[in-house]
């Protein structure tokens, strides 16, 4: 395997926190690409001169397209820990979306239900109840708008449903946003991560710059 120049944010004993990649999925698929968990392990093996293969967990995903922070335990007691912590919530996910038109900042509320065959997600009244909150919003056109988003569930594709329901996809999705030409990565980036260290208990929180790229470089702040 090539070396993945990782951005390391933070690790220890129990946890390590890195940047994804955009396009790099999280673990091993059908395309058998290089996944991020693949160079997680070798990262581990080769810094801490492991013999064996080294135990990385996953423990919450990003779609394949979409770059940022993600965290991944390194024991099973962490990964167990985790899970937990995700399971009530106690994770916070922070993204930032450039959309093709505003939305008004405040709670959305879908019921959403993956079709596993084409790997697409829909609204349907049988769908696990989804919620994310636009904390801010910022419009540079009618075509072009900057949403500051807090990821309350964690479902498939669930941003860019929500958005695209509402007539706002994604810049540069090409499953959500039909209209859309691949000259970019999607517009949709994962900058914030807190949650419970698994054996300090204690909030820790991690960000990222918003990516030096288009569409992201249209808002000067």
């Amino acid at each position: 395997m090539e070396a993945l120049n990782l951005n390391v944010l933070f690790e220890d004993n129990h946890v390590i926190v890195v940047e994804k990649p955009p396009m790099m999925p999280v673990n091993q698929d059908e395309s058998l690409d290089e996944s991020l968990l693949e160079h997680i392990k070798h990262y581990i093996k080769t810094t801490r001169n492991k013999p064996n293969e080294a135990y990385v967990a996953l423990v919450h995903r990003l779609d394949r397209p979409v770059g940022g922070v993600m965290v991944f335990a390194l024991s099973a007691k962490a990964a167990s820990r985790l899970s937990e912590s995700i399971r009530l919530n106690q994770f916070i996910k922070r993204y930032v979306a450039i959309t093709t038109r505003p939305l008004k900042p405040g709670t959305m509320v879908d019921f959403l239900l993956k079709d596993e065959k084409t790997n697409t997600t829909i609204i349907h009244p049988k769908g696990k109840r989804s919620e994310l909150i636009i904390e801010a919003v910022d419009t540079l056109s009618d075509q072009t708008s900057r949403l500051w988003i807090r990821l309350v569930s964690g479902r498939s594709h669930q941003i860019r449903v929500q958005t695209a329901s509402r007539f706002a996809p994604i810049l540069f999705d090409q499953r959500y946003n039909p209209k859309t030409k691949p000259t970019h990565p999607i517009a949709l980036f994962a900058y914030e991560l807190s949650f419970p260290h698994p054996t300090k208990k204690e909030m820790i929180t991690f960000s990222l710059p918003i990516p030096n790229r288009h569409p992201f470089t249209l808002f000067k702040d």
